[in-house]
Protein backbone atom coordinates (compact mmCIF):
# COMPACT_ATOMS: atom_id res chain seq x y z
CA UNK A 1 0.00 0.00 0.00
CA UNK A 2 3.15 2.36 0.53
CA UNK A 3 3.27 2.21 -3.33
CA UNK A 4 -0.10 3.73 -3.82
CA UNK A 5 0.33 6.42 -1.38
CA UNK A 6 3.25 7.47 -2.97
CA UNK A 7 1.15 7.38 -6.30
CA UNK A 8 -1.89 9.49 -5.01
CA UNK A 9 0.94 11.74 -3.54
CA UNK A 10 2.15 12.51 -6.65
CA UNK A 11 -1.26 12.99 -8.72
CA UNK A 12 -2.09 15.22 -5.81
CA UNK A 13 1.01 17.57 -6.32
CA UNK A 14 0.60 17.40 -9.99
CA UNK A 15 -3.05 18.79 -8.41
CA UNK A 16 -1.70 21.97 -7.24
CA UNK A 17 1.32 22.35 -9.45
CA UNK A 18 0.43 20.98 -12.84
CA UNK A 19 1.03 23.22 -15.88
CA UNK A 20 -1.22 25.04 -18.13
CA UNK A 21 -4.20 22.82 -19.41
CA UNK A 22 -3.70 22.66 -22.80
CA UNK A 23 -5.42 21.56 -25.76
CA UNK A 24 -3.77 21.02 -29.17
CA UNK A 25 -3.68 18.23 -31.48
CA UNK A 26 0.00 17.22 -32.37
CA UNK A 27 1.73 21.22 -32.42
CA UNK A 28 4.82 20.93 -31.02
CA UNK A 29 3.73 23.18 -28.43
CA UNK A 30 1.59 20.46 -26.67
CA UNK A 31 4.33 17.84 -27.68
CA UNK A 32 6.96 19.24 -25.46
CA UNK A 33 4.51 19.56 -23.00
CA UNK A 34 3.53 15.86 -23.33
CA UNK A 35 7.41 14.95 -23.24
CA UNK A 36 8.19 16.99 -20.56
CA UNK A 37 5.81 15.27 -18.64
CA UNK A 38 6.81 11.70 -19.33
CA UNK A 39 10.15 12.47 -17.96
CA UNK A 40 8.64 13.80 -15.00
CA UNK A 41 6.20 10.77 -14.14
CA UNK A 42 9.53 9.04 -14.77
CA UNK A 43 11.09 10.40 -12.03
CA UNK A 44 14.71 10.08 -13.09
CA UNK A 45 14.11 6.28 -14.29
CA UNK A 46 15.49 5.63 -17.63
CA UNK A 47 13.57 1.88 -17.91
CA UNK A 48 10.47 3.80 -16.80
CA UNK A 49 10.64 6.63 -19.05
CA UNK A 50 11.31 4.64 -22.31
CA UNK A 51 8.22 2.33 -21.04
CA UNK A 52 6.18 5.35 -20.93
CA UNK A 53 7.43 6.77 -24.43
CA UNK A 54 6.50 3.29 -25.49
CA UNK A 55 2.99 3.66 -24.09
CA UNK A 56 2.84 7.00 -26.06
CA UNK A 57 3.60 5.95 -29.41
CA UNK A 58 1.59 3.19 -29.15
CA UNK A 59 -1.51 4.75 -27.85
CA UNK A 60 -0.77 8.26 -29.80
CA UNK A 61 -3.19 9.75 -28.11
CA UNK A 62 -3.07 14.01 -28.13
CA UNK A 63 -4.30 17.14 -25.74
CA UNK A 64 -7.78 16.65 -25.27
CA UNK A 65 -8.44 13.47 -26.96
CA UNK A 66 -11.84 11.03 -26.24
CA UNK A 67 -11.42 8.11 -28.55
CA UNK A 68 -14.43 5.70 -28.14
CA UNK A 69 -14.01 2.18 -27.92
CA UNK A 70 -16.36 -0.31 -29.22
CA UNK A 71 -17.08 -1.26 -25.53
CA UNK A 72 -18.42 1.76 -24.53
CA UNK A 73 -15.46 3.28 -22.71
CA UNK A 74 -13.28 6.24 -23.91
CA UNK A 75 -9.46 6.29 -24.06
CA UNK A 76 -8.28 9.93 -22.45
CA UNK A 77 -5.55 12.18 -23.44
CA UNK A 78 -1.80 11.24 -24.76
CA UNK A 79 -1.42 8.06 -23.22
CA UNK A 80 -5.13 7.33 -23.91
CA UNK A 81 -6.22 6.53 -20.41
CA UNK A 82 -9.58 4.51 -20.56
CA UNK A 83 -12.63 5.71 -18.86
CA UNK A 84 -12.75 2.93 -17.23
CA UNK A 85 -9.53 3.97 -14.51
CA UNK A 86 -11.61 7.22 -13.85
CA UNK A 87 -13.64 6.36 -10.77
CA UNK A 88 -10.67 4.61 -9.54
CA UNK A 89 -7.97 7.05 -9.63
CA UNK A 90 -10.97 9.81 -8.60
CA UNK A 91 -10.82 8.07 -5.12
CA UNK A 92 -7.56 7.79 -5.12
CA UNK A 93 -7.01 11.53 -5.69
CA UNK A 94 -10.42 12.40 -3.60
CA UNK A 95 -11.88 14.13 -6.61
CA UNK A 96 -15.09 14.31 -8.23
CA UNK A 97 -15.16 11.40 -11.49
CA UNK A 98 -16.00 14.35 -14.06
CA UNK A 99 -12.65 16.39 -13.08
CA UNK A 100 -10.37 13.53 -12.96
CA UNK A 101 -11.71 12.85 -16.48
CA UNK A 102 -11.29 16.51 -17.92
CA UNK A 103 -7.80 16.28 -16.69
CA UNK A 104 -7.00 13.11 -18.01
CA UNK A 105 -8.55 14.47 -21.34
CA UNK A 106 -6.48 17.87 -21.26
CA UNK A 107 -3.58 17.97 -18.46
CA UNK A 108 -0.37 15.95 -19.65
CA UNK A 109 1.22 15.96 -16.30
CA UNK A 110 -2.01 14.51 -14.81
CA UNK A 111 -2.25 11.78 -17.50
CA UNK A 112 1.27 10.56 -17.84
CA UNK A 113 1.11 10.50 -13.81
CA UNK A 114 -2.19 8.51 -14.21
CA UNK A 115 -0.19 6.18 -16.81
CA UNK A 116 2.65 5.71 -14.60
CA UNK A 117 0.40 4.34 -11.98
CA UNK A 118 -1.54 2.06 -14.25
CA UNK A 119 1.49 0.52 -15.63
CA UNK A 120 3.36 0.52 -11.75
CA UNK A 121 0.41 -1.44 -10.54
CA UNK A 122 0.05 -3.98 -13.10
CA UNK A 123 3.81 -4.34 -12.45
CA UNK A 124 3.40 -4.77 -8.80
CA UNK A 125 0.43 -7.58 -9.97
CA UNK A 126 1.79 -9.43 -12.01
CA UNK A 127 5.64 -9.11 -10.98
CA UNK A 128 6.47 -9.46 -15.06
CA UNK A 129 7.39 -6.35 -17.03
CA UNK A 130 5.83 -7.29 -20.51
CA UNK A 131 2.80 -8.62 -18.89
CA UNK A 132 1.95 -5.59 -17.07
CA UNK A 133 2.65 -3.64 -20.40
CA UNK A 134 -0.22 -5.81 -21.55
CA UNK A 135 -2.41 -5.03 -18.76
CA UNK A 136 -1.92 -1.59 -19.45
CA UNK A 137 -4.21 -2.04 -22.51
CA UNK A 138 -6.23 -5.22 -21.61
CA UNK A 139 -7.41 -7.58 -19.25
CA UNK A 140 -7.39 -10.17 -22.20
CA UNK A 141 -4.03 -12.30 -22.23
CA UNK A 142 -3.71 -12.43 -26.53
CA UNK A 143 -4.59 -8.61 -26.50
CA UNK A 144 -1.62 -7.88 -23.94
CA UNK A 145 0.94 -9.98 -25.98
CA UNK A 146 0.21 -8.37 -29.44
CA UNK A 147 0.03 -4.65 -27.63
CA UNK A 148 3.16 -5.48 -25.84
CA UNK A 149 5.23 -6.57 -29.02
CA UNK A 150 3.74 -3.44 -30.62
CA UNK A 151 5.31 -1.47 -27.51
CA UNK A 152 8.26 -3.33 -27.75
CA UNK A 153 9.11 -1.79 -31.15
CA UNK A 154 7.79 1.53 -30.61
CA UNK A 155 10.85 1.06 -28.15
CA UNK A 156 13.07 -0.15 -30.37
CA UNK A 157 12.43 1.94 -33.04
CA UNK A 158 12.55 5.15 -30.57
CA UNK A 159 15.94 3.95 -28.47
CA UNK A 160 17.47 1.24 -30.82
CA UNK A 161 19.34 -1.62 -28.77
CA UNK A 162 19.60 0.48 -25.83
CA UNK A 163 15.90 0.42 -25.30
CA UNK A 164 16.63 -3.37 -23.50
CA UNK A 165 19.04 -2.58 -21.64
CA UNK A 166 20.19 -3.70 -18.58
CA UNK A 167 19.92 -1.22 -16.02
CA UNK A 168 22.05 -0.48 -12.70
CA UNK A 169 19.93 -1.86 -9.43
CA UNK A 170 19.80 2.07 -8.54
CA UNK A 171 17.72 2.41 -11.58
CA UNK A 172 15.35 -0.45 -11.02
CA UNK A 173 13.35 1.67 -8.30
Amino acid sequence: MRSRAIVAGALACLLAFSPAIASAKGTAAAENEIGHCIRQAAKGRVWLEKTLWGLRRQEAGWLGAEVANTNGTHDLGPLQINSWWVPRIARLVERPEHQVRHWLRYDACFNAEAARWIFLSGLQATGDYWKAVGVYHSPTGWRQRAYAAKVANHMRRQFGAAAFSQYSRSDNR
